[in-house]
């Protein structure tokens, strides 16, 4: 910008009085790409990109937060992904009706949110289960595998028959003794029952011969057990303890003209 005339001059013609030049105008004029040295416009550049390359993580990380934030809101927080369906596998004694009413979540309820072990805890508490497990099948199915329990034993209980399986659990009763399996008398049968535990480990050390002749395996008590076998046979066998040795020695006499083996003691065996 240039300035005018200086002012404040005087003229003979006025009398000498201060004569007023003409006013400085001034006027803004944008400088050329020329006028800004190249050194300055390759840190000016360097600058943007440092702001650039500092400011591109966190807006990377705030995309993330808010698409993460709605993906668990979708999940969550909406029945989107609710459920739609429970599929039951592997049930024969149990109806998928019991099984889907065990597992007690209700229909539209998010997957995500479901207490998978609580479920297969309640499924599991179902008397003829013995184990359970409860998957998620996205997007809205919820997947229970069940193994049922197997009976090895029946136990009287009036006129009908409680089916026990290897660990003494009570499962079901039916009306008539199934011919494949041997029969333990027992006062309450239970898991926690001693005299159940007992009569199982008789079962288990019997040999095939004593088990093919078997009728019942009688626990009065847990030193009063005995094996009574076809042809108003008996077989006394005391306490559950040294089974191997007892179901031996008795097997030996299986062929014996008696109707009372004595292997409590199975290093002094007696029969009549």
């Amino acid at each position: 910008m240039s300035p005018g005339p200086a002012r404040g001059r005087t003229s003979a013609a006025d009398g000498g009085a201060p004569r007023r030049g003409p006013a400085r105008r001034w006027q803004l004029v944008r400088a050329g790409r020329d006028a800004v040295p190249p050194s300055t416009r390759r840190f000016m550049a360097r600058a943007r990109q440092r702001r650039m390359r500092a400011a591109l993580p966190w807006a990377v990380t705030a995309g993330v937060l808010a698409l993460a934030g709605l993906v668990a809101w979708t999940v969550l927080g909406t029945g989107l992904f609710g459920v739609r369906e429970v599929r039951v596998e592997g049930t024969e004694l149990v109806t998928p009706v019991q099984v889907h009413d065990a597992v007690g979540v209700p229909d539209g309820v998010p997957l995500a949110r479901v207490d998978l072990t609580a479920a297969a805890r309640r499924v599991g508490a179902l008397p003829a289960v013995e184990r359970a497990t409860v998957s998620r099948d996205w997007p809205g199915a919820l997947v229970v595998r069940v193994t049922e329990r197997t009976a090895v034993a029946v136990v009287p209980q009036g006129e009908a028959f409680a089916l026990i399986d290897r660990s003494g659990v009570a499962f079901r009763t039916v009306e008539r003794r199934p011919a494949d399996l041997p029969q333990v008398t027992v006062a309450r049968p239970a898991a926690d029952d001693p005299g159940t535990r007992a009569g199982l480990e008789v079962l288990v050390a019997l040999t095939p011969q004593l088990r093919a002749e078997l009728v019942d395996v009688n626990v009065a008590g847990l030193a009063r057990i005995s094996l009574r076998l076809r042809g108003e046979r008996t077989v006394v066998w005391g306490d559950a303890t040294r089974g191997t040795d007892k179901a031996r020695v008795a097997t030996a006499l299986l062929d014996e003209d008696t109707d009372r083996i004595d292997v409590s003691a199975p290093d002094v065996v007696t029969f009549r």
